[in-house]
């Protein structure tokens, strides 16, 4: 492989970091569900590249998985944030 790919999985890991600092930190809850949003598209990213790396393409399923979990995840705190019942 390539060493663009090691430089683009190390890049995604740091932005990993990244978003982690944004969810601790972040002074709004929006700003803390931006970053696990972000979060879960980086980990996809992840999960890609190391099935390239590793030529098992049954770990792009992982990433499948955990984006719709991110997805209904976030589905559900934006309503939570609207003041809405969760069972409307």
């Amino acid at each position: 492989m390539s060493p663009l790919i090691n430089f683009f999985l190390y890049a995604l890991i740091a932005m990993c970091f990244m978003c982690l600092y944004r969810v601790i930190k972040g002074p709004t809850i929006a700003d803390r569900m931006v970053g696990i949003d972000i979060l879960g598209i980086l980990v996809v990213g992840i999960t890609a590249i190391i099935a390239m790396k590793t030529n098992r393409m049954f770990i792009l399923d992982i990433g499948i998985a955990w984006i719709i979990l991110s997805f209904i995840g976030t589905l559900t705190l934006a309503k939570y944030l609207g003041r809405n019942k969760l069972n409307e």
